[in-house]
């Protein structure tokens, strides 16, 4: 692919992320060529229907996923300080909405494809590698994992209406209420499972 070409590539799937965490995934396609500074054509050309485009959308979601988890483990100075920064960092309204929006697609139209379970499984496995640092340096409880940060991430990102008042109209309140209480000092008794 020519360079220009992956430049408008780029730009539209960008773009298509923005709108799509405004407006949800059924915004209007012109919508986003508007965005992404490109004529209808030239999206048409790169992504023939809706489903493509979100599919593409989705494959940029989880690695940006991987890309936060590397940059909040450079930036900060322990892994439970990184897990926090990744965790506020994907709970950001905008991209709260994105993933909302993503939530709503039938899962036929990303089960099957193989370059997002490649980087699902990557950014999964970062996180779960922060985690077994941050309890191996005793920072974080011991008896919570990746998975328990992923379920928190479901609920406060992609299922934000399911919420009750008044964790709804405050979810970061919430969300860092809970993030406090997987660390190792608030351990008062073991979790089952």
């Amino acid at each position: 692919m020519r360079a220009d070409a992956r430049r408008n590539l780029d730009k539209i799937v960008v773009a298509a992320a923005e709108v799509m965490a405004e407006h949800g995934v059924g915004v209007p396609m012109e919508a986003v060529a508007r965005r992404a500074g490109v004529g209808v054509g030239t999206l048409y050309r790169r992504f023939p229907d809706r489903n493509a485009l979100i599919v593409a959308v989705g494959d940029h979601y989880v690695h940006t996923m991987a890309q936060a988890l590397d940059e909040a483990a450079r930036r900060t100075r322990d892994a439970w300080s990184a897990v926090r920064e990744f965790v506020s960092w994907a709970s950001e309204p905008g991209r709260a909405a994105l993933a909302t929006a993503l939530a709503e697609l039938p899962q036929e139209a990303i089960a099957d494809r193989a370059e997002f379970a490649r980087a699902r499984e990557q950014w999964v496995r970062q996180l779960g590698d922060l985690v077994g640092r941050a309890q191996a340096e005793g920072s974080m409880r011991t008896d919570v994992g990746v998975g328990d940060l992923i379920h928190l991430l479901n609920v406060f990102t992609c299922h934000p209406g399911t919420l009750p008042e008044p964790v709804a109209a405050d979810p970061g309140r919430y969300l860092r209420l809970m993030l406090d209480g997987m660390t190792a000092a608030a351990a008062t008794y073991a979790l089952p499972g």
